[in-house]
């Protein structure tokens, strides 16, 4: 069986081709997604999973944190609690990213009910079956 690496030194990880090539698709289309959410906005893992057609939020993040775009803003993406959630580059970065945009941010925490942008108003879910991306 050939293998691919995916991630840099921190986020390293062997996988079979078929497996790596699903995972990087089901990444482009988060990345695809997040890229509508404007500045001064956010959304969160739940959400774009659920535009996906889903529920993995959890793999959702883990492309969040895997993106290798400049273009692509992560920084949008937070809990469905409003808690900010993990950033590559640190809370704190992510928090400056966000009030830089107008969003306030306290005790790690921000309104979404000022600053929510639902992705479901614009797409109609894709309905992407998770085994196809994550089953060997």
């Amino acid at each position: 069986m050939a293998y691919l690496t995916l991630g840099g030194s921190k986020n390293f990880k062997a996988c079979g081709v078929m497996s790596c090539m699903k995972e990087k698709i089901f990444s482009e289309e988060c990345y695809k997604l997040l890229k509508k959410v404007p500045k001064g906005k956010v959304t969160t893992y739940k959400n774009i999973a659920e535009a996906l057609g889903n529920k993995s939020y959890r793999a959702v993040g883990n492309a969040m944190n895997k993106n290798p775009y400049a273009t692509v803003p992560c920084h949008r993406v937070v809990k469905s609690n409003g808690a900010i959630g993990g950033f590559a580059k640190g809370e704190r970065k992510k928090i400056k990213m966000l009030k830089q945009e107008g969003i306030s941010v306290k005790n790690g925490k921000l309104n979404l009910d000022k600053y929510f942008y639902d992705l479901n108003k614009l797409v109609s879910p894709a309905k992407i079956n998770l085994s196809d991306f994550f089953m060997p």
